[in-house]
């Protein structure tokens, strides 16, 4: 009974088979093995934790891969159970992968890259920078002072507030003063143009 490998087919007649599905394509030889092997792949897949509907898609994705492969059975290397385990066990490796390694897709917005910019873009925010520095420069020091450490340090109100040893709502209303100030000087310069 050592010849009956794996529940009652042996070796050779699964060779044979495999044969049989190599050499001529043969259909009802590669049924045989499918139903003898589809069950005990899909088992294997589950003992390794795989849930049931990935391991019976796994055990199908392997059977096929044997048929179109069936040519590169060598019976001298491996029996057809080692080879088709072999190649359900590299099946849920690849699986794996991927799941840990989404495929890229080539759509997403992340990673369209940006349209050029236009030719004027650069003249526009040059045009719109000297704006702002003119508006800024109108303002009194002590409000200029305090949008600097709030934009340009990036520091918090309540940062600004202790490094100047000023109120909180000091520092508050002041940099809403030189912003409402700043608004209404580029509006003014924007509506001149």
């Amino acid at each position: 009974m050592a010849a009956m490998e794996t529940g009652g087919m042996d070796r050779e007649r699964q060779a044979m088979l495999m044969q049989a599905v190599a050499d001529a394509g043969d259909r009802a030889a590669f049924a045989i093995l499918y139903d003898h092997f589809a069950p005990r792949l899909k088992a294997y897949m589950m003992r390794l934790g795989t849930p049931e509907d990935v391991a019976e898609e796994l055990a199908q994705e392997s059977l096929i891969v044997a048929w179109r492969r069936a040519a590169t059975f060598d019976a001298a290397q491996a029996s057809v159970a080692t080879w088709l385990f072999t190649i359900a066990r590299n099946k849920r490796i690849d699986r794996l992968r991927r799941e840990k390694r989404p495929e890229i897709d080539p759509a997403d917005p992340a990673l369209v890259p940006d349209d050029a910019p236009a030719p004027d873009s650069g003249v526009d925010q040059a045009e719109t920078e000297a704006r702002l520095r003119r508006a800024m420069q109108g303002l009194p020091a002590d409000q200029m002072h305090l949008l600097q450490l709030a934009f340009f340090a990036d520091l918090s109100h309540r940062d600004i507030a202790a490094r100047e040893k000023l109120p909180l709502g000091t520092v508050k209303s002041r940099i809403r003063l030189a912003l409402a100030r700043l608004r209404t000087q580029l509006d003014g310069e924007a509506g001149g143009d």
